[in-house]
């Protein structure tokens, strides 16, 4: 009797483990069943909101659901990832980060690193541009220049955050031609942006994607950009270098989730979103607002940025923000 007994027990523990398993597989070929939700740590109207937007349209055709895009703003982008942070690895709740993750705690109590992620890819790639009202008394980089070493930080530059990536953009500037600014921190690009059209900033050292459209408004002047080449939406507006100054400053953007999602939903995600950036409406977007693509899987994206963050404390240094 025991022995037909611990047969049924036994018998009933692997038909048990077996329904488990099929079910997993189940859950797991299912995912994703519900909206997405992509957190923009940002106010709307800066870089970072208008990707993610830009990927939202076409998340029903690549994932069979929705994708939400959510405004968290607050603490230079910490409440937004905390709460990311927190949340349940399922996959279902990501933020667009940017590369400044990995190394705020460095200068702050910041309490998020990219360590407490887990990255899905990288998504674009921005130059910084130096960026004036249009009725600015500046037309070129060399008028501006002259201007701020016969008057020592009287400029004020406007900045998306202290140590964050378009910081690090203007005192980049200030470096190369021996300058002083007086930097002025907002929460996001678009404040930023705001101040210096107000009149309350002379100058903003965002992402040429940030101001293209302002500019070809005639609302703002763009007087160089910080990358290799000239964007495609302000053809006329010169980069550093190829004025002959060695200056390129990017900022880089990336999706990441709480640690622990499954790695087959890492794989689901990366592909999804990857089809989504081939998209040609998704393409002619991103080039038509300056924004530059930039693919790299969950593997590359965490190498790219331990490199980027190694690059930056160089420069988080002599602004004198780290020892």
């Amino acid at each position: 009797m025991k022995k037909i007994l611990i047969v049924r027990l036994i018998t009933f523990m692997v038909l048990t483990f077996m329904v488990l398993s099929v079910a997993g597989l189940v859950f797991a070929s299912d995912f994703p069943s519900k909206p997405i939700k992509l957190i923009v740590p940002w106010a709307p109207g800066g870089g970072t909101d208008t990707l993610a937007r830009a990927l939202a349209k076409f998340g029903k055709k690549h994932f069979g659901v929705p994708i939400v895009v959510q405004n968290i703003e607050g603490g230079m982008g910490a409440i937004a990832l905390q709460r990311v942070k927190a949340s349940k690895p399922t996959g279902y709740e990501l933020v667009v980060a940017s590369g400044y993750v990995g190394w705020m705690d460095k200068i702050r109590q910041f309490p998020v690193n990219f360590d407490d992620f887990t990255k899905i890819m990288s998504l674009n790639r921005d130059p910084a541009a130096l960026t004036v009202a249009a009725d600015a008394p500046w037309d070129t980089i060399e008028e501006f220049i002259e201007y701020a070493k016969k008057h020592p930080g009287e400029i004020t530059i406007g900045h998306s955050g202290e140590g964050l990536v378009w910081h690090i953009a203007a005192a980049s500037i200030a470096d190369y031609f021996d300058l002083e600014f007086t930097y002025v921190p907002y929460n996001g690009a678009a404040p930023a942006i705001a101040a210096v059209m107000g009149g309350q900033i002379d100058a903003v050292t965002v992402s040429g994607a940030e101001v293209a459209s302002q500019v070809m408004a005639g609302k703002l002047k763009c007087l160089g950009i910080m990358g290799a080449k000239r964007l495609e939406p302000l053809p006329n507006v010169p980069t550093f270098k190829e004025l002959g100054y060695d200056i390129e400053v990017y900022t880089y953007r990336g999706l990441v989730g709480p640690k622990g999602i499954p790695e087959e939903r890492v794989k689901k995600l990366y592909e999804g979103f990857t089809k989504i950036m081939q998209e040609e409406e998704f393409i002619k977007t991103m080039k038509n607002l300056g924004l530059g693509i930039y693919c790299l899987g969950p593997e590359e994206f965490s190498k790219f940025i331990e490199k980027q963050s190694a690059q930056a404390l160089k420069s988080l240094k002599r602004l004198g923000l780290i020892k």
